[in-house]
């Protein structure tokens, strides 16, 4: 279906369309055009400032213009200015919803929510030329655009980016390119998968040596070249750490950017990391190999050890006190329980809480967590296997492999992203010869594209408690932020297209188009994306 509303209210063709990314919920073209100019100014209300002032830098880096920023009062000409307010905004349109009028005299974005008018900013720049996006002012002597007035929306809340810096360690400074990245995109959940075997990447106070020893192994591992990734410390250990304070200021980044961290502590399993540094939560009680290269199969905190959950809510505590979104994610994935089988006090615990099988411990080792985090005000989400023995009352799942129908239909919230459709580790190509090597499988661009987070079979009643959708990059083989950015875009592209517009209108020649002009932007943003094969 070829944008119906489109064609139906302008009579424009597609070549004519304007290349936004993720496309709006309701668009219109008129004739004229707004030039932006060195004396444009922009008005924000008092509640709009701080989206003026990033759109106001925005601008300034590309134009060169002074663009001062002021707040609007209602007796003031809008003449020749960039608006942007609350007033008179349409509750209908939700908490990141927005109207944005471009007229030949003025630029109006109005949004019930700060959000809203920041996704309807990044709208605005997709309506300029892209090198709107420069990083610094460019000879360009036209900033038109045609007269628009959009109404639009998200289809889904969760619309999100797993990046795994546990096998592999991204600085401070690469955090924040992406994140800009996302918000260019409407993408307004980053799901930061900070510890698991191969690395503990968080500063917690209470428990030092989860840095000091965790976050470190002898080697980049996975048999990768050595010179691929600068995740060195100064006597030459492979790895790193986001100190509290880098934390914070991260969370604030994407604060401003209206963007949600959700930090992922791993949990029963991929603990070896933490277990090298205190081996007495295992179930042996001995100490870990500090030389982690690939996935192990016995990193499993004991469950039958009451000290193991003194140390997991003294570390939360610390998380909870460092994120102050709704959900912690504590993984629950791919638990080996042989070393449960083989532990007495885990044995003793079985017995005690009248359990049957490991599938029912891990089960209770997740709703001890859960009740933890609510008495906290945080919400327990998990991958699929926490499912596994019970699922926890207010848990919400994370479907990469099932269980996300079953647990909507029991009234459960549920993010959907199944490995086949958004595991942006897999190879973009059949021929693997010409690709950096990967975890396996294939994703091209436009099974992305394809995907429907609502199961087909889920009934109409229960839609609700799928919140949205993600894609992960997970980095076993993924040592460097350019490898991620070519991992993660295009694709990521196409699955905010489908988190952000309606189903009805997708369409899959129609986004080609509009992403051979969005990749422009992202050359002007230096993010390397994958160039080879942007065919549908």
């Amino acid at each position: 279906m070829l944008f119906s509303w489109w064609i139906i209210k302008t009579q424009i063709s597609r070549s004519e369309a304007p290349a936004i990314l993720p496309r709006p919920q309701k668009l219109e073209r008129h004739p004229g055009r707004f030039v932006l100019k060195p004396d444009t100014r922009i008005l924000a209300d008092a509640a709009c400032q701080a989206t003026g002032e990033y759109l106001a830098e925005r601008l300034r880096k590309s134009t060169g213009y002074p663009l001062p920023l002021s707040i609007a009062s209602s007796q003031e000409s809008v003449e020749g200015s960039l608006v942007l307010t609350t007033n008179g905004a349409k509750a209908s349109l939700g908490p990141e919803g927005y109207e944005l009028n471009i007229a030949p005299d003025s630029v109006l974005i109005r949004a019930p929510s700060p959000a809203g008018l920041y996704w309807g900013s990044q709208t605005l720049l997709q309506l300029l030329p892209p090198d709107i996006l420069a990083p610094q002012p460019t000879p360009r002597k036209d900033w038109g655009i045609t007269c628009t007035r959009i109404e639009d929306y998200p289809r889904f809340a969760w619309r999100g980016l797993l990046l795994d810096v546990s096998r592999h360690f991204f600085d401070k400074s690469e955090i924040k390119k992406l994140l800009d990245t996302l918000a260019l995109h409407k993408v307004n959940t980053f799901h930061w998968h900070l510890t698991d075997d191969q690395g503990w990447r968080i500063e917690i106070k209470k428990y030092p040596r989860l840095t000091e020893v965790g976050a470190w192994r002898k080697s980049i591992g996975f048999n990768l070249d050595p010179k691929s990734s600068t995740a060195y410390g100064a006597d030459g250990r492979y790895g790193g750490f986001y100190t509290q304070d880098d934390i914070r200021e991260i969370v604030a980044y994407a604060q401003a950017r209206h963007i949600t961290i959700v930090p992922e502590i791993e949990m029963p399993g991929h603990a070896t990391a933490a277990l090298a540094a205190y081996p007495e939560f295992s179930c042996t009680g001995e100490p870990y190999s500090t030389n982690m290269r690939e996935n192990t199969s016995d990193g499993v905190y004991c469950a039958g050890n009451e000290e193991t959950f003194v140390f997991l809510e003294n570390v939360l505590k610390e998380v909870t006190d460092l994120f102050p979104g709704n959900y912690i994610h504590v993984g629950g994935d791919e638990v080996s329980k042989q070393n449960w089988r083989k532990c007495q006090r885990c044995q003793e615990r079985k017995r005690t809480e009248g359990l049957k099988t490991e599938h029912d411990l891990q089960s209770y080792f997740i709703q001890r967590i859960e009740k933890f985090l609510s008495a906290r005000g945080r919400r327990l989400i998990g991958w699929s296997e926490i499912h596994q023995g019970g699922l926890a009352a207010n848990a919400a799942v994370m479907d990469w492999i099932g269980g996300g129908l079953e647990a909507a239909r029991a009234g459960h919230d549920v993010v959907m992203t199944p490995n086949t459709f958004c595991y942006f580790d897999l190879y973009q190509s059949r021929n693997r010869s010409v690709e950096p090597p990967a975890l396996g499988g294939y994703l091209p661009l436009n099974k992305v594209y394809s995907f429907e987070p609502i199961p087909a079979e889920l009934e109409p009643k229960f839609h609700h408690h799928i919140l949205g959708t993600q894609g992960n990059v997970w980095t076993e083989y993924i040592p460097s932020l350019r490898h991620v950015e070519y991992m993660a875009f295009p694709r990521l592209c196409a699955l905010a297209e489908v988190a952000w517009s309606s189903k009805e209108d997708r369409d899959g020649e129609d986004f080609a188009q509009r992403l051979r002009v969005h990749l422009r932007r992202l050359d002007q943003l230096g993010v390397n994306y994958r160039k080879e094969d942007l065919g549908l």
